[in-house]
């Protein structure tokens, strides 16, 4: 791997998972199966990897373990397979942050790409009008932020690579699936053609519109370029409190473009 997290990690392919350095804490991965994501997917019975994601949540150095624990921030890294589902990319459900009980709000998330080249989408909502639909198409290095309250999934750009991110998050995460359940995926599908991604309208909902960019370097909040997002932790630990009390920005969220 040619991008430093910022800490002694390294993703593993076969199998999936992550094997963790020199003062490195971390869980055994979990792993997330096709059939566990099948109802989200534009074609429900199709074939793919039976493994499509590994995850480990909480990882990190254990000198860093207490500055997290103190700021209700936990980092998690996660691994796709290469391929399709189908005709769709590897890619996840999608999902909305829940609302944690440690800040009463749903929280934000953010993305930090390792290798590969990914798809962060992400729509306002997951109700019938999704409001604002956004596929954000991102390297190594490259940083995303999806706001608090936004349904989002993970989308794997290029297939013939696997794809690993990190991503800081609440520690008392939780994830609501219902209303993107409810609405049979997403409201633009990804789809192969000509090995390259196009989003195809999943007509459950009522939409018009993907806007698919690039990502901008997050400057209201202190993000820097060129840095990993584990680094600028280490340096600055509560430069990701925005993460674990989203409220402490609220005006930022409005009118937000990843």
């Amino acid at each position: 791997m040619k991008f430093n997290p910022g800490f002694d990690i390294k993703p593993t392919y076969n199998p999936l998972g992550f094997e963790y350095g020199h003062n490195v804490f971390g869980p055994e991965v979990e792993n997330r199966k096709l059939d566990d994501i099948r109802q989200n997917l534009m074609d429900k019975n199709c074939d793919g990897p039976d493994i499509v994601y590994s995850i480990a949540m909480d990882v990190g150095n254990n000198d860093d373990k207490q500055n997290m624990v103190d700021r209700n921030l936990l980092y998690g890294v996660v691994t796709y397979s290469k391929g399709k589902l189908g005709n769709e990319p590897v890619r996840s459900q999608g999902h909305i942050h829940a609302v944690s009980k440690s800040c009463g709000a749903s929280t934000c998330e953010v993305y930090e790409i390792w290798t590969g080249k990914a798809y962060i989408y992400m729509q306002e909502t997951a109700k019938d009008n999704p409001g604002i639909c956004y596929a954000v198409f991102a390297q190594e290095g490259d940083v995303v932020i999806v706001p608090p309250n936004w349904a989002h999934c993970t989308i794997v750009a290029d297939t013939s690579e696997n794809l690993t991110f990190g991503a800081w998050c609440v520690r008392d995460y939780g994830f609501d699936y219902d209303d993107v359940r409810k609405h049979k995926g997403i409201a633009w599908f990804p789809i192969v053609e000509n090995d390259k991604i196009k989003f195809i309208k999943n007509e459950n909902y009522i939409t018009d519109k993907c806007i698919v960019k690039e990502p901008r370097i997050y400057e209201e909040f202190g993000i820097e370029k060129g840095k990993s997002i584990y680094q600028q932790f280490k340096e600055n630990p509560d430069k990701f409190l925005f993460v674990s009390k989203p409220n402490l920005c609220k005006e930022k969220w409005e009118n937000f473009i990843p």
